[in-house]
Parts: structure tokens; C-alpha cells; sequence
């Protein structure tokens, strides 16, 4: 198949101007960030990619909207970048809005984009993986500092400024990967763990990753969920007030919102939690397995819902809030002892 040229790109998007981004590249098999790359030069600026670079630039626009997804989930948080953390396999943003873990291998492409709306000019950084996937976007408020985005486009503004660009092939996600005979020993260091983070290196040093770890642990470490048990579970963080964290991510960024969910707002396929600082737009009828979960540590179990998609994906994970003076886990625990399991007959 022939690629398509900039200038077919742009000459297709004239025909579909209110169609998603995302929407129309996956209809004309392009990448999203081909999409910006082909409209170079007219209100699109090819940026330095790094998080480093992103990351002082969200730092210069005061209150913002971040966002991370994936296919089947959307994550937005409303507040601004400070107390940013540089690493060279992992960068952190810590503060009470925007709480991000971001993988700097994965940051390959970024743009400073300017789109005319109804409402006039919305600004944004967005930033892609080698494949041209969305990892991480920042727009702009009518708050914000709109007065330093011309000087972020000057000082991050790629020399070469390119309407073509290269993507690798998308990388399938992981299928799931255990070792039943392992099962002794992941049950053994699981219930020796004291931080939530060794659980993955636990995995990795056994050959297994997370979901097929899970399939194979059995209790009291999982507990299979019916796959309605994520929409019963939003459902009672609503309406008790427990306050969770939720995550969600790819292989680039993952984005977290801590706090309660206030207003839940089904539509089709989507439930959508519709808060004035956080939104999530959830694809339920992607969701294909649940697990509860418990993990050891220093201050107690971390309990979490996990949901994956039908490749293994993870799609959202979500714990309750355990700092000092707002601890929801005891109130969470008891939405996680609800909510409905998977008789053993359905996982034969």
C-alpha cells in the first residue's frame, strides 16, 4: 500500500475536519502524529520531544488539562506542572492535580498545536511514541499563560521542521504469561512484599507479567470480577464519597486522579466520570477481565480493581487513597468486598 503524502493527508482532513484525530488517522491508517506532521508549518511546530523539555513548558503555562489514554480509556486532570522530577529511565510530576509517571524512552515525537474551534484558538502539547501513538497532551485554559506559547515554540522548536515523518510499527500489547510450576514462589514473595512496585520486578524475575501472574495466584491474593463489577464499583465510589486513586497509562505516561468521583455520566459504550477538575471516558464494552487484588506493604494491604482488555492490555487500575489524614482504604475495601465475582465455572 502506497504511503500518503503530506498533502494527501491534509487534502482528506479538509473532508473530515470535524472528525476525532485519532478517529481519522485510524480511518486512513496513519498514525495520529502523521496527522500533525503532515500540517507542519500551518499552525503545527515540530518541538524537542524529551519530557525534560515538555515538562518546563507545561511548567511556564499555569493551569492546564493534562491528558493520557489509551484505546479504551481516557484520563483528564485539570491543574498545573510543578514539582517535576527528572530521571533518565523515569520522570515523575508530583503535586496535588497533576500526578504523572512518565517513561522518556517512549517520548519520540512532540508538537506545539495551534486548531481554529468555535471558541477560537486551542493550544496544545502533544507528545507520541515511536509508532506516532498519543502518550501525553497538555491544553491549554482560558486561564492559562497563553502569553509564554510563542516563547515555548522558539526555544523548543525542532531546527528541521518536517511534514513527513517515520513510524515504527505498532507494537502489540504483551499476551498474558505465566509459570504454573513458579506458583510456589510467587506466592511465597508475593505475601513477603513491602512495596506495591516490587510486585512487577517479582514478575519479571519469574518470567510472568502482571495478568497472567494474576490468573495463576489464587487466593487471598486475587479475585476474579465479573466484568460489570468496574461500572458497580464507579458506581459506589460515587455514590459513598470514597475517595480512590485511579490510573491510567501506556507504555509512555501513566496519569492519576486522587480524590472522589462526583458525577458519573453513562453514554453508549462510555461511562463517563464528569468532575470540574477530573474526567474519565471509560469503554466498558472493552473491558474483557477484572481482578481485586491485595499486595502487601509497609503500611498495609493495597487493595485495587484492575481491568484488561481481550489482548491483555491493562486498561485502568484503581486503589483507595491511603496518606496520612485521608484514608479512604478501609471505606474502599468494603466497595472491593461487594462487588461481584466470577463463579469458577465461567473461568474453567
Amino acid at each position: 500500500m502506497t504511503k500518503l503524502s503530506p498533502e494527501d493527508i491534509r487534502e482528506m482532513r479538509e473532508f473530515s475536519p470535524n472528525l476525532r484525530a485519532r478517529d481519522f488517522a485510524e480511518q486512513n491508517k496513519i498514525s495520529e502524529a502523521e496527522l500533525l506532521a503532515a500540517h507542519v508549518g500551518q499552525g503545527v511546530t515540530q518541538l524537542k520531544p524529551h519530557p525534560d523539555d515538555i515538562m518546563w513548558a507545561a511548567q511556564q503555562l499555569g493551569e492546564v488539562m493534562a491528558l493520557t489514554r489509551t484505546l479504551s480509556c481516557v484520563h483528564e486532570k485539570v491543574g498545573v506542572y510543578d514539582n517535576y522530577h527528572s530521571g533518565q529511565h523515569a520522570s515523575m510530576v508530583l503535586n496535588g492535580d497533576i500526578d504523572l509517571r512518565m517513561f522518556p524512552q517512549h517520548w519520540q515525537h512532540a508538537f506545539a498545536v495551534e486548531n481554529e474551534t468555535e471558541k477560537g484558538i486551542q493550544r496544545s502539547l502533544q507528545v507520541f511514541d515511536a509508532a506516532g501513538d498519543a502518550v501525553h497532551k497538555i491544553f491549554l485554559r482560558d486561564s492559562s499563560n497563553s502569553g509564554e506559547w510563542q516563547g515555548i515554540k522558539d526555544k523548543l522548536a525542532l531546527q528541521e521542521q518536517a511534514q513527513r515523518l517515520d513510524v515504527s510499527p505498532r507494537q502489540a500489547p504483551e499476551a498474558p504469561k505465566a509459570d504454573p510450576a513458579k506458583l510456589d514462589i510467587l506466592q511465597k514473595e508475593w505475601a513477603r512484599m513491602t512495596d506495591t512496585h516490587q510486585f512487577l520486578r517479582l514478575c519479571s524475575k519469574l518470567k510472568m507479567n502482571r495478568l497472567g501472574a494474576y490468573r495463576i495466584a489464587g487466593a487471598p491474593f486475587v479475585r476474579a470480577l465479573e466484568t460489570s463489577a468496574v461500572d458497580q464499583m464507579l458506581n459506589l465510589v460515587q455514590e459513598r464519597g470514597t475517595e480512590v486513586m485511579v490510573f491510567v497509562g501506556n507504555k509512555g505516561c501513566i496519569q492519576i486522579h486522587s480524590g472522589p468521583i462526583e458525577t458519573l455520566k453513562p453514554m453508549g459504550p462510555w461511562q463517563n466520570v464528569m468532575d470540574p477538575s477530573f474526567n474519565l471516558h471509560l469503554r466498558l464494552d472493552h473491558i474483557a477481565e477484572v481482578w481485586a487484588v491485595e499486595k502487601p506493604t509497609q503500611r498495609g494491604m493495597a487493595v485495587s480493581v484492575e481491568a484488561f482488555d481481550k489482548d491483555g492490555a491493562i486498561i485502568l487500575q484503581v486503589f483507595g487513597v491511603g496518606r496520612e489524614g485521608r484514608d479512604s482504604r478501609p471505606a474502599w475495601r468494603e466497595i472491593v468486598k461487594t462487588l461481584q465475582g466470577l463463579d469458577e465455572e465461567a473461568m474453567a
